[in-house]
């Protein structure tokens, strides 16, 4: 079955976006990119070296992978509107930003998004030609003056970065899929792999995580677990679920039976 996530224009095959963040060495990472099938790998922008290119650095793997992967800048570690823009900008310069991860934190407890401030970031970075990808909190107005703004998907929170825990309020993201005309992405707060089924099933268009796959006890399995995980919740979706009831349903014919 060819299903693509389409973001401005491109398709992947791959609804599953993975980080390049809190990997035991660079190696480790390549491995688990590779068994996760992703094709987008974010990268925090404030946390690397973007001029480092040497063998065995971080933007050494991602450059001498650039055929494979989608290289998607993120602004973590951005409190306001102007470090993330500039941040942006930068990389740019250096030939590493097109497709961008718009990262506005708000509190640096929770790792919450300020969602003032990344509103004006994706006015001027969309202005600026980006392609905007913003992680924002599973608010549907929020998510709809990002689209309004021109951003190619929304990125709401399934719950607190690095928490793994798992899809806390799946009506609000049932609403902002209902009324979304771009790709939702959940990003941030998946633990397993349940967790990203569960956001395919109900209709997200991919996964965006990290911490799952780099903290699990053997990131290259669960990078596996989660490639599969993010196919299955997909056709599960497509497929269309059975209606819940609240009794039994007997799966064989009651009439005719033998006596």
């Amino acid at each position: 079955m060819r299903d693509p996530l389409v973001l401005a224009g491109r398709s992947y095959e791959s609804r599953l976006i993975v980080g390049t963040g809190k990997y035991a060495s660079v190696e480790e990472t390549e491995a688990a990119i590779d068994a996760s099938g992703a094709q987008i790998v974010t990268v925090a922008l404030r946390r690397v070296d973007l001029a480092d290119r040497a063998s065995g650095s971080l933007m050494g793997l991602l450059m001498r992978r650039a055929k494979d992967w989608t290289l998607l800048p993120n602004t973590a570690g951005c409190f306001t509107a102007d470090e993330a823009v500039r941040t942006l900008r930068l990389a740019r310069e250096l030939g590493v930003a097109d497709l961008v991860k718009l990262e506005v934190i708000g509190d640096p407890k929770t790792l919450y998004p300020d969602n003032e401030q990344t509103l004006e970031a994706a006015k001027v970075l969309v202005k600026e030609g980006f392609t905007v990808l913003p992680y924002c909190i599973d608010d549907p107005i929020v998510c709809r003056k990002l689209e309004d703004l021109g951003c190619a998907a929304v990125m709401p929170l399934a719950a607190p970065i690095g928490s793994g825990l798992g899809i806390r309020n799946p009506h609000n993201l049932s609403i902002i899929l209902e009324h979304a005309k771009v790709p939702v992405i959940v990003d941030a707060g998946v633990g397993t792999a349940s967790d990203a089924a569960i956001a395919m099933e109900l209709g997200c268009d991919g996964v965006l995580l990290n911490t799952a796959i780099a903290h699990a006890k053997n990131p290259v399995l669960m990078a596996q677990a989660m490639r599969e995980a993010v196919r299955a919740g997909r056709m599960a979706r497509l497929a269309g679920r059975m209606p819940r009831t609240r009794y039994a349903n007997a799966s064989s014919p009651t009439e005719g039976l033998i006596e």
